[in-house]
């Protein structure tokens, strides 16, 4: 159990002072010319031993991504870019991070700046975020007046930009190539990889694409030491995470808890509770909208990180829990998410683009159950026919939630059809 002197995002409720003085009184910005000095491979691989793997859903190494850009520097400007886009429905971490600890985000994006290489760092906030937007851009200049960014940031010799850049609040935009294209102008639609971003990025430079979170733990582990993260957690999943719960609980909220923590426990110790009670519990879906569901039999013992709900055909995601009781129409919800993904679809694969509105069309069926017991299998054929057919991820999220539908609830699927078959007699 995470104890509140191991926590990181200590202002996460907006309950204290989240300007320059209040962050400095809870540690910000506390010899960061010093964490800088130890050079940049020493700050790497500090992450490395971490064990510290990207907060924004994929999971992926943070050390071992920001390794990737070239260590001498070339004809071309490196960058930081920062995904604060933040669409998946459920997910609302990085939003309180924005808007009650903004300096943990900067100080993170000059550590980051710095161990890449890059002189200038872009957040890419989703519009609609208005005021975390406007806190950010305080923090921003409150950091940049104190000298702490800019030119010699922090007395170090090093200088690193910082600049806010508001997104239209398209979903595509948080893949990171999308994102991309986005910032530089373009329409919001992902690029074929290879080349990565680490070699062809913003402006065709070398660019690093992290979380929010994934920037804002960086400067709390160069303090504290790798091994104080790594001991937090199981092995290849450790440290503290920011969980999103919300749905039918007694008390939706955002908590940072240690991964790895099992999931009855996350929803009863810090949300109260399912609403009516655990046995009340119909379903899970653990890391937002685009992981497939999960039945109450695998919630009762799963744990929350990556690999654990990769091992039952899930995933952490954003760690954006949505809790469901047995009042839920799981057919309907699922036929709202496929909806979504229709509407998000940048239209660019022919798979994404004619498929998600095919899973919509059969799912709106199934919700009535105005359909035959065979289209069960030929809509799971359809999402087999999406998954990994796409530039980007966006098909692979339109096609879980149904794949976890189909599987852990296929009699439900089955019954409403018979019935509505029988009412048609």
């Amino acid at each position: 159990m995470l104890t509140d002197k191991d926590r990181i995002f200590t202002n996460l409720y907006g309950l204290h002072d989240w300007r320059l003085a209040g962050a400095r009184a809870r540690g910000d910005w506390d010899g960061t010319k010093e964490l800088l000095a130890k050079g940049r491979d020493a700050i790497i691989e500090e992450v490395k031993n971490s064990g510290l793997r990207g907060r924004g859903g994929a999971g992926f190494p943070t050390g071992l991504k920001w390794s990737f850009m070239p260590k001498q520097p070339g004809p071309r400007p490196h960058y930081l870019v920062v995904n604060a886009d933040e669409g998946e429905p459920g997910t609302c971490k990085d939003r309180d991070m924005l808007r009650w600890d903004p300096h943990k985000l900067v100080e993170g994006c000059l550590i980051a700046g710095f161990a890449i290489g890059a002189n200038s760092g872009y957040i890419y906030i989703r519009g609609e975020l208005v005021r975390e937007a406007e806190h950010l851009q305080t923090a921003i200049d409150e950091a940049r007046a104190a000298g702490l960014i800019g030119k010699n940031a922090c007395g170090s010799g090093w200088d690193f930009e910082l600049y806010v850049h508001r997104g239209a609040g398209a979903y595509i935009c948080g893949e990171e190539s999308a994102l991309l294209q986005s910032l530089e102008g373009q329409k919001g639609q992902p690029r074929l990889k290879p080349p990565f971003p680490a070699g062809v990025g913003l402006y065709g430079c070398p660019t690093t694409v992290n979380n929010v979170e994934s920037i804002a733990v960086a400067p709390t582990i160069l303090r504290r030491g790798a091994a104080w993260f790594a001991g937090i957690g199981r092995p290849k999943n450790t440290g503290t995470k920011v969980f999103c719960i919300s749905g039918h609980v007694e008390r939706p909220c955002n908590v940072e808890d240690e991964m790895g923590i099992p999931l009855r426990e996350l929803v009863e110790k810090h949300a109260g509770g399912v609403r009516g009670g655990w046995d009340n519990l119909l379903a899970v879906i653990p890391g937002g909208s685009s992981v497939p569901v999960l039945p109450k039999s695998i919630c009762d013992t799963v744990l929350m990180d990556f690999d654990s709900l990769r091992e039952v055909r899930s995933g952490l995601g954003t760690a954006a829990v949505i809790v469901m009781d047995k009042s839920t129409d799981i057919v309907a919800s699922i036929a709202r998410l496929s909806r979504f993904y229709m509407h998000e679809s940048c239209g660019q694969c022919t798979p994404c683009r004619e498929g998600t509105g095919w899973l919509w069309r059969m799912m709106r069926r199934m919700v009535d159950g105005h359909a035959e017991l065979a289209e069960i299998d030929m809509l799971e054929d359809v999402t087999r026919e999406i998954e990994g057919h796409t530039i980007c991820a966006h098909g692979d999220a339109a096609a879980w939630p149904i794949q976890g539908l189909i599987r852990h609830f296929r009699p439900e699927l089955e019954r409403r059809i018979r019935e509505a078959a029988a009412r048609a007699a």
